[in-house]
């Protein structure tokens, strides 16, 4: 009977999965780039498609990089590779002509927590944030100074004015998703309402994902007013260093945690104490490729190649999922995850990693282990608790949350809230919300292990149970026979591609 460590918030329980378990790992991160800067410039003078940077830079005019908060991959790393990539694009436009101080870093964060000092020092190096003497713009997705670029469909496109009122636009992000990176850092840059309606089945593939068609049509409309370029990074998955190298990838590391010797003395500690270890344990992110060339082109292509490079394979769906939870938000700044966003982390990302069939099987189980505490950090939170509250009439379906979903985002002390970057915009947790529903219309259960609050559990349609071992002998109970469990080894959530069967 195999033993494997799950991280449940911040604690690291011990379970001993069944003999036929499925223990589903990363592989090992390939070889990376040895030198990101350089491989960033040759990517921008030699595009995948369209003109190179040299042709669409005019010299002496004006031009905007649009970048994200490195919010994916999680755990992140404080060396991140596209720190490298903004400073060679920037030292890049600087040789072509655009001096830095006519050049406008964009800090594209969409509904997020708009980002504050602590955030805006991991986008770039510390040496190069003390000699870049360009503006710097935080996005405003509730700014009345958003330009309208046409409508897709019924969804108004508007963005931020420093993506019009500029001779040239560059998108330097990491291919993570398909909302993420690419034309999607330009949807980031834009108003509530196409970021509401950026929706997806997989993260991991544009058939049929209405994020991407709303990114692509702003991208074009972006790229009939001003010349624009991207940048894609393929990033690997991140790795711990130190004593837990190797971990979750490493077989050998799994060993080396579960004989840590202050193992059992770290569970005892208070959690705010665990938390801050887990925050300081050392990572590396490497980058392993880069492409150039317009948004969604170089973005696809560098998809692509990280899914390739990162992805486990399944020979078919399993009947069950254990499911660690990290004390760590998907969004930044990092906090300790409301049970809505515990179930944004299971449901919404890690359950939409996937390409060619969703890795959980028709009716299957998921068990989630995390303590499932109702902590809403007061303010940055606090919109969570407007839908957590509609949840109370057992509404679950973003549908039939319409009405208290337009109340939020007509809600002017959450919109001021927002503006001023003390909490995330209103609509944000109703978008962490719809992201769980691919996953849940297929599962038949979600069973929380180690619940600690009953009430919260069941207001989300989840079943609490008291620890692992009794949420897996009821997954058991509602399995077929022959029933294949999984457990993923996470953080890092990872790629899944899945076979039918």
């Amino acid at each position: 009977m195999p033993r494997l460590p799950l991280l449940t918030g911040s604690r690291v329980v011990v379970v001993n999965a069944p003999d036929n378990a499925v223990v589903v790992r990363p592989p090992p991160p390939v070889e990376p780039i040895a030198d990101i800067a350089a491989a960033v410039v040759d990517a921008l003078r030699f595009p995948l498609a369209g003109a190179p940077l040299e042709e669409a830079a005019p010299r002496n005019g004006r031009a905007t990089i649009v970048v994200e908060p490195p919010a994916l991959p999680l755990p992140g790393a404080p060396r991140d590779p596209r720190q490298a990539a903004t400073a060679a694009a920037v030292g890049e436009l600087e040789s072509l002509g655009i001096p830095m101080e006519r050049q406008t870093l964009l800090v594209a964060g969409g509904l997020a927590r708009r980002a504050g000092r602590a955030e805006l020092e991991l986008l770039v190096s510390p040496e190069f944030a003390r000699r870049f003497h360009g503006r710097v713009v935080v996005h405003d997705a509730e700014s009345p100074d958003l330009v309208h670029l046409g409508d897709e469909g019924r969804v108004p496109l508007r963005v931020n004015p420093a993506l019009v009122d500029t001779d040239l636009v560059v998108t330097v992000t990491a291919a993570e998703t398909v909302l993420h990176g690419g034309p999607a850092a330009l949807l980031a840059a834009g108003g509530p309402e196409a970021l509401r309606a950026a929706g997806t089945y997989s993260l991991l593939e544009t058939a049929a994902s209405q994020g991407w068609r709303l990114a692509v049509a702003l991208e074009r409309a972006v790229a009939a007013r001003v010349a624009t370029i991207g940048v894609s990074l393929a990033l690997n998955n991140p790795v711990a260093v130190g004593a837990l190298h190797g971990y979750p990838h490493d077989p050998d590391a799994l060993e080396r945690v579960l004989r840590l010797p202050g193992r059992r003395l770290f569970s005892a500690l208070p959690g705010a104490i665990r938390q801050r270890v887990l925050q300081r344990i050392p990572r590396q992110l490497t980058a392993t490729a880069a492409f150039a060339g317009p948004p969604s082109v170089a973005h696809a292509e560098a998809l692509l190649r990280a899914v390739e490079s990162r992805s486990a394979e399944l020979e078919r769906p399993l009947d069950t999922v254990v499911l660690g939870i990290p004390p760590a938000t998907y969004h930044l700044p990092r906090e300790a995850p409301n049970p809505l966003l515990v179930a944004g982390l299971g449901l919404g990302l890690a359950l939409r990693l996937w390409r060619e069939s969703p890795p959980v099987a028709e009716g299957a189980t998921l068990i989630l282990v995390h303590p499932f505490r109702r902590r809403f950090p007061h303010p940055t939170q606090v919109p969570y608790r407007a839908l957590f509250g509609a949840l109370r009439t057992g509404i679950r379906e973003p549908d039939e949350l319409a009405d208290a979903e337009r109340a939020a985002a007509a809600d002017p002390r959450a919109i001021a809230a927002y503006r001023d970057g003390r909490s995330c915009h209103p609509l944000l947790p109703f978008v962490d919300w719809s992201g769980c529903a691919p996953a849940r219309s297929r599962l038949g259960a979600v069973l929380v292990a180690g619940c600690r609050d009953a009430t919260a559990a069941r207001l989300l349609g989840f079943v609490p149970t008291h620890g692992i071992g009794a949420a897996l002998a009821m997954a058991r109970g509602r399995s077929p026979a022959g029933a294949r469990t999984g457990f993923l080894l996470s953080p890092p959530y990872f790629p899944l591609r899945v076979g039918r069967g």
